[in-house]
Parts: structure tokens; sequence; C-alpha cells
């Protein structure tokens, strides 16, 4: 089976690559040669599963997959008849947006359903609460019997994400490290650096601040549950955490630094109504030219880089995120993975499944797609940065070798947990002068939260 596998998965490799050529080729004979590469390699392919009785163990049997309206499942459904071929498993897939996922998921388990045999899910916002639940089943068991999947090329940040109590929950399908976004004229007009401390970040947003021509030096996510994951890079960078253990760590001069620096810059230099952006404002009001620097995920990039979209998009510079007290901590994070149905009645099959689409060859044609997935090998074969701009690329690889595994308080009530944190640094916005005690406060609902979470 598993020699099998690794050849069809090279063999799969030439499918895709002929197809493509075939697709992009206006000469009749390219076309052609084409066309008959990939016959040969399909007709090799069954040639090999024929000629050993269990190569295609699992034939017959359907794997329902369920997925979020996202580029990555974009992405893999074209690849999809390429392993049903190759193992004889039907693959049904279903997509929904993001909130109705995650009700259908809930509806779903909660009933003790078998399906959707594999998942996509949002590690650090539901993970927790589904193994609580016994709503997946952990998959270490798996990811050493075959040596080819290389499980320690994944980033040990990412794999941190999928990882609850010790047990591995699902395997790291998109990754997201947060970085920041800067104006490149403007840097070059001012003959300013670019930022690589939090300190010279600071100085250089007072500098390039002209509200009365409406550049605004700063602006990022301003409102209480949306800039939790934001200001979590600033904390990590300070030396700070959201939680040490089982303890609520938010008052601590760490977190009340790196809470008044973000708080202070959109307060400051922050463009109107920054109290009120949740991301897409955030971006759309850089994309529009009228600010110097934005922090956020390096995901969003082409919301400031398309010119459908943007004004400034030949103008977009992006860079490591700049470094505090404990230096350069961004989050780097899976904010999507693959995870397995406990109650499934195909596990054997599943895991074929998530093993295929988590290998090296089919995260590189994801990746190629513009999804920054969690494979250090992919990162360093140059086919495996194409999907993005020239300068992205480096920043996202250098942010991926470490950098801390969550962005918001690891906890099961996390939505609770983001709004006592969005709180301090909303009273910095607004202007309050006592934020120790406003952190003190906040502080022990995180901690109620944290102990109130231990009884589900």
């Amino acid at each position: 089976m598993k020699t099998t596998f690794r050849k069809w998965m090279s063999t799969g490799t030439v499918i895709v690559v002929a197809a493509a050529m075939a697709a992009g080729c206006g000469s009749s004979a390219n076309t052609n040669t084409a066309s008959n590469e990939q016959t040969n390699a399909a007709t090799d392919a069954k040639k090999t599963a024929g000629n050993e009785p269990n190569a295609k163990p699992h034939a017959g049997k359907t794997v329902n997959l369920v997925t979020a309206n996202h580029p990555w499942a974009e992405a893999i459904k074209p690849l999809l008849p390429d392993f049903e071929q190759a193992t004889g498993i039907k693959v049904k897939v279903e997509s929904f947006f993001e909130d109705q996922l995650t009700q259908k998921l809930t509806v779903q388990f909660t009933s003790g359903s078998a399906t959707p045999d594999v998942f996509m899910y949002r590690p650090l916002q539901e993970g927790k609460l589904f193994y609580k639940n016994g709503w997946v089943h952990p998959l270490d068991e798996y990811t050493t019997k075959d040596p080819a999947y290389d499980f320690n090329d994944f980033s040990k940040s990412a794999i941190g994400s999928t990882t609850v109590d010790g047990k591995l929950v699902g395997i790291p399908v998109i990754t997201e490290q947060e970085i920041l976004y800067y104006r490149k004229d403007l840097l070059q007009k001012a003959g300013i650096a670019v930022p690589k401390t939090l300190d010279e970040l600071a100085a250089a947003v007072k500098k390039l601040h002209d509200p009365k021509n409406e550049i605004y030096g700063f602006v990022a996510r301003g409102q209480r549950s949306p800039l939790v994951t934001q200001v979590s890079s600033f904390l990590y960078s300070e030396g700070g955490d959201f939680m040490k253990g089982d303890k609520a760590t938010i008052n601590t001069p760490e977190a009340i630094k790196a809470f008044t620096t973000y708080g202070t810059l959109l307060k400051d230099y922050g463009p109107p109504g920054v109290l009120n952006m949740s991301w897409p404002q955030a971006i759309g009001i850089f994309a529009q030219g009228k600010v110097a620097f934005y922090t956020d995920a390096n995901s969003i990039y082409s919301n400031a880089t398309d010119p459908s979209k943007s004004k400034i998009a030949d103008q977009v510079g992006f860079a490591l995120f700049p470094a505090g007290a404990a230096g350069s901590k961004p989050y780097n994070i899976t904010s999507w993975g693959l995870a397995m149905n406990a109650k499934s009645a195909n596990k054997e099959a599943v895991w074929a499944f998530i093993q295929w689409a988590t290998s090296k060859d089919v995260v590189l044609k994801t990746q190629q797609k513009g999804n920054p997935g969690a494979r250090a090998s992919v990162w360093d074969n140059p086919e495996g940065s194409v999907g993005f701009p020239k300068e992205l690329a480096p920043v996202i690889k250098e942010s991926a070798k470490g950098g801390v595994d969550h962005d918001r308080p690891t906890v099961i009530s996390v939505g609770e947990a983001r709004d006592a944190v969005g709180e301090i640094v909303q009273k910095v916005m607004t202007g309050d002068t006592n934020i120790q005690a406003v952190a003190d406060k906040a502080n022990q609902a995180l901690q109620a939260i944290i102990d109130k979470d231990k009884t589900k």
C-alpha cells in the first residue's frame, strides 16, 4: 500500500503538470503529447494498482468532506479525481460559509452523526470545544505510519495550533502570520527605513502622520473582539501572553505595555472611526492610500495588492513584525485544518484522504494557488512561492520559522475571552488613564472564564 501510494503521488504530479501544459499551449502537437503523457500516466497507475492485491484496500468506500467556502477548498477540488482514481475512494464534498459551517458541524456532532467523515475547522476557534466534546478523533497514531508522509516537515507552531491537551486534533492546511504592511512610496519620500522594532514603528508612524492631508500614520483592527488576534503579536513580542498555564496574565507589565502601544497608535495616529474597524475596514482604508502602516494577517494581502481593489497596489511593502523587548514574536498559527469525525465508520479511508491532501505534492499544488501551507519543504522549494508576491514570500517563510502557535486565549469560551482582552485596548483608545485597573478587572474576568471552562 505504501509503495503504491508513493508511486501514485509521483504519477499524480505528472498528470497535473501535463494537464496544465495542455491547457496553456496553443500548439496541437504539444497538446497531443501532453494528452498522451496523461493517458500513459493514468494507465501506469491502474497497472500498478492492479498488480498488488492490497493496492486499493479502501476501494468502494465513500468519504464525506465538508469544507468552508475558502480558496483552499477550491484548489483541492480539481485534484480529487486523482485521489479517487488511485485509491478507489469516492469523495463527496459540501461547502458552507464559515458561520454556517460551524453551525452545521455542531448540530451534526451533537446528534452523534457519523458524517461528515472529515471536515475543515478553525483550530483556535473550535478545536478545544470539539475535542472536549469528543467530536474529533486524535490523529497521533496515523502520522508515523508512513515515513514518506514526513510529519516533522510541518511547522511546529502550526502543529501547536492543532494540538489540544497533548493530542493532535487536526492537520494544518492554511497557516497565517501577522506581518507589517507599509507604503513604500511614503517611506522613500521621507527617507525612513522599514521599522524593525516597535519603537522604530512608533517613531515612523508619528513622522508620517499627516491628517490634514488625509494621511494617517497607522491602522489596524479596533473593534473589541477582532483586535485581539492582532494585538497578540504585540503581546508576545513584549514577553507576555494571555495565559500562563491555567492563570490569566493580561494585567502583567508586559501585557500593559503591549496593549498601550497598540491602543495608543490607533488613538493618536489612526483614521476616524478606527474604534469600529475590523480587518475589512482597516485594510480598505489602507488600500485607499490613506495610511502609512498597517499590521494584520498575511493571508489578506490581495486586498491591498489587487489593482481592482487598491489605489496603491504597486506601492505596498511587506515586512516582518517589528521586535519588542522579547524580539519579533508574531503569531504563526493554523487558521484552518482538517479533522476526523470521531464517529466516522471509515477512519482508515479518512486518514488516506487527509494524508494525501496534506502531502508534500498536494500542499505544493494548493500553495501555488496562494494558500499558505505549513510544510517547510514546500516553502524551501522555489515553486512553492509562485502564488505570492515576490516581496511577501520571504516574509512569510521567515515568519513561519518561529512565532507563537495561538493568536487568542486558548479556551473553550473564545468569544467571552476575546471581549475581556479587547476591553483593555479599547479603554486605551478612548483615553482611559488608569489602564492597570482596567486590566486587573479584565484579568479577573478572563480567569473566571478559564475556571468555568474546566467544568465543561
